[in-house]
């Protein structure tokens, strides 16, 4: 009997991922029925996240995100240019307010600190640029543990920006350093993300790569630490993103910002604590 019961529960579950493969988008609404998704999450929830700060030794922040299966790895270096700045394109940076690009310049046009990131990821399952956005956040805090190593820089004769070796420390110097003490890469209003995939009446948070691509319309909204807009993005899709539903997501992110804003903060506590 034991036996015959096996055989049966093994047939049951061939014909549900049968069925999933065949009709994916059928087996996803019978789930949405319920409200419920195939991986046992409630339509609102995001997945499991965890952090982990210092992920390479040699840089000057990174982390490692992971949210569900997908992984982002993410490590900065910052280095001191001493060419003419070009103008970047900052947008984003601007309108989280995470960094005071101020903070960056030393002579305006001249010489300022570059932050130069890379980006892994190691595991692409669903809502990459949430992963992606919360490394760089967990990466940029890590480096608030170290003191960004700024040397002594001048401005010689020719107004020309010169380093300041250690050796001609105590010697004269044709002007008075640019800057004399060491920094620390000063965060304000923190931007945390969340995907939401609308499909039909419902919507779906934190979606896996298998969610994103059955239902292609989705959307992204980025809050601040202080639940401010700071962007929105729908790339396509067929279907249409209303007031309500937007709204909605709004709300989502909202609670998704909170969850964030404890798992970094734990995360730094036990890093502190180490």
């Amino acid at each position: 009997m034991a036996a015959t019961s096996g055989v049966h529960d093994l047939s049951s579950e061939m014909e549900v991922d049968a069925f999933r493969r065949l009709f994916p988008l059928c087996f996803h609404e019978r789930h949405l029925l319920e409200s419920i998704r195939p991986d046992g999450r409630p339509l609102g929830k995001a997945r499991d996240t965890t952090l982990m700060l210092g992920a390479a030794a040699s840089a000057s922040g990174s982390a490692l995100a992971k949210i569900g299966c997908t992984i982002f790895e993410l490590h900065f270096v910052v280095w001191l240019s001493l060419h003419e700045i070009p103008q970047a394109d900052t947008t984003f940076v601007k309108l989280s307010g995470m960094i005071d690009l101020k903070e960056l310049c030393l002579v305006g046009g001249k010489a300022a600190w570059m932050v130069y990131l890379d980006i892994y990821c190691l595991d692409a399952d669903g809502a990459l640029f949430d992963a992606a956005l919360l490394s760089a956040v967990a990466a940029f805090s890590h480096c608030k543990f170290a003191t960004v190593q700024i040397p002594v820089v001048s401005l010689n004769d020719d107004g020309r920006i010169v380093l300041v070796s250690e050796d001609n420390g105590g010697a004269k110097k044709e002007k008075e350093p640019v800057n004399k003490d060491k920094r620390k890469l000063k965060l304000n209003s923190v931007p945390f993300s969340l995907t939401c995939i609308l499909h039909k009446d419902y919507i779906l948070a934190d979606p896996t790569s298998e969610e994103e691509s059955i239902m292609e319309t989705y959307l992204t909204v980025v809050l601040d630490s202080s639940f401010q807009l700071v962007s929105f993005n729908k790339p396509g899709g067929p279907g249409l993103a209303n007031t309500s539903a937007i709204q909605d997501c709004v709300t989502l992110t909202r609670q998704r910002v909170k969850e964030l804003q404890k798992i970094l903060n734990e995360t730094i506590s036990d890093m502190e604590v180490d």
